[in-house]
């Protein structure tokens, strides 16, 4: 199924109206632009990645993003700190297993984390090959809802699927875009009573921003700021925009 455009200004106001906070511990590469996308659809950004007070940071925070990727022994620390904080106040949590099609150790540590239930898993093709079928399937069936972006957005839950096919090419262009959306999971997730809708609201909402600045760029340059204002700016007018176009 396709994504309902009401429903997703819906859950984007509700972003915008509750703020709600995002604790980031992302890669260094993508900190900047995440915490940038996330100030653009009205959430707060945090980006602390230091053992010792990310607890903290999580406790006050209303979802976590777990991004692997530029993992080292000390992000690994903070992360098992911060997942522990959230499971230990029931916030939900994102996983975004960077690059675990790279290193057999890094895949393992993804497994190790996606066992331990995050709301939801964002992730690419070979991502998702390298977790395998089995591992994606058995995190369904306990309420992850999976996230495979693509030429086509898939997000699937233990009984729905739902498909986005909105973006642009140039934003493969531009680097940490799919971290970043690991983020906006996170907010939209935070404000939604149903994770499965949230996910698809997310992806829909990030996935349109895309085409519109897919339109009124002229490169990766211009792309971003076009996609950040997108984000800024998205409402219904803009999704009948994108219908027409189609």
């Amino acid at each position: 199924m396709r994504p309902d455009a009401a429903h997703t200004v819906a859950v984007l106001d509700a972003v915008r109206g509750k703020g709600p906070r995002v604790h980031c511990l992302t890669n260094s590469v993508a900190r900047a632009f995440t915490a940038n996308v996330l100030l653009a659809i009205g959430a707060v950004p945090s980006m602390s990645h230091e053992a010792p007070e990310v607890g903290a940071f999580v406790e006050n925070a209303d979802a976590l993003l777990v991004n692997l990727g530029t993992l080292d022994a000390a992000m690994r620390a903070a992360m098992m700190a911060a997942i522990g904080a959230a499971e230990a106040r029931g916030l939900p949590w994102i996983l975004d297993p960077v690059f675990a099609d790279r290193s057999a150790a890094r895949a393992a540590f993804a497994d190790e984390l996606l066992a331990r239930q995050p709301a939801a898993l964002r992730l690419n093709e070979a991502e998702a090959a390298a977790l395998g079928a089995g591992n994606l399937d058995a995190a369904r069936r306990v309420g992850t809802i999976v996230a495979q972006t693509g030429e086509i957005d898939r997000i699937s839950g233990p009984h729905a699927a739902c498909d986005v096919a909105l973006g642009d090419p140039l934003m493969r262009q531009v680097t940490a875009m799919g971290c970043a959306l690991g983020a906006v999971i996170a907010a939209f997730i935070a404000v939604s009573d149903n994770r499965f809708s949230g996910v698809c609201a997310a992806v829909h909402v990030f996935g349109a921003a895309g085409s519109l600045a897919g339109s009124r760029a002229a490169g990766p340059g211009s792309f971003v700021p076009a996609f950040l204002d997108a984000l800024f700016t998205l409402d219904a007018a803009s999704f009948a925009e994108l219908e027409k176009g189609r």
